[in-house]
């Protein structure tokens, strides 16, 4: 089965989202990352969806979503998630998050039925300083200039994700990525000031979590270090870690292995279907 869903909600971009349902079995919701779309998923889906119903979500303005009347935070994107995804009937499902879509998965689970978490490289697992707050907003400077459209932005962003994604394998994804990151300039902008925002520190609520958490993290990540995540890591009720040699999403990166580790964790999970 491969159905795509365009939510509409009763106002303009109420629910701005665009999902696509892949395969059978266990449900699993995939979040990208910012910049991105699920087509980042596509490897994963085409290992698996014989094994798991993929639930693969486009962020407001990204792949074949809509925009949003509110800016781009990782609150926000929990908040559609919960107005989108009881229409769809889950029982209880895993779901997988990179990034500010690992930040949005650990909102949605702390207040939504699930089996699991897997969390890639995600945001939300680190203190919010005054100097994380600069960092943010330098970032968020020079996205700004993609947004209005400084002639230095592409080949900055194409420098950029060259230290994002590394891998020989993310090749052919890092170029559709960069050639979207002029349109996307506004997204990542609010993003970046979303996350030096204090509202941006999840480590309490991803601590609270009490079901299984697989952290699949790539170690070579520029952005989000592991040394710097760790400790909120260890706090994990039920959390299980696993390192990648990759460089933010390991589902692109190295699909063989992410594939095999997730199917591996997934049937260690105590639930009716797995």
């Amino acid at each position: 089965m491969n159905n795509i869903i365009r939510t509409t909600g009763q106002t303009p971009a109420d629910q701005p989202l665009a999902i696509r349902t892949i395969g059978s079995g266990p449900p699993v919701i995939c979040l990208h990352a910012l910049g991105h779309d699920s087509s980042d998923f596509d490897p994963l889906v085409a290992r698996l969806s014989d094994r798991f119903r993929f639930v693969l979500v486009d962020w407001p303005g990204h792949g074949a979503a809509g925009p949003d009347v509110a800016p781009v935070s990782a609150g926000r994107y929990a908040e559609l998630l919960d107005l989108v995804l009881p229409a769809l009937n889950l029982d209880k499902p895993i779901v997988i998050g990179n990034s500010i879509g690992g930040a949005a998965a650990i909102l949605y689970a702390s207040r939504n039925p699930v089996r699991g978490v897997v969390l890639c490289n995600s945001g939300g697992l680190i203190e919010v300083t005054p100097s994380i707050t600069r960092i943010c907003n330098l970032f968020a400077r020079l996205f700004g200039g993609g947004e209005h459209g400084a002639f230095w932005f592409p080949a900055f962003y194409a420098l950029y994700y060259r230290l994002v994604l590394v891998s020989p394998a993310a090749r052919a994804r890092r170029s559709q990525i960069v050639a979207n990151g002029p349109r996307l300039a506004k997204f990542l902008r609010e993003a970046w000031v979303s996350f030096g925002r204090p509202d941006a520190d999840l480590r309490a609520t991803a601590a609270s979590l009490t079901v299984p958490v697989w952290v699949a993290w790539a170690i070579r990540d520029k952005v989000l270090p592991l040394k710097n995540c760790l400790p909120a890591i260890k706090t994990l009720k039920d959390g299980k870690l696993s390192k990648f040699d990759a460089g933010h999403s390991v589902f692109i990166e190295q699909p063989d292995a992410f594939a095999s580790g997730f199917a591996e964790w997934a049937a260690t999970l105590p639930a009716k279907t797995i």
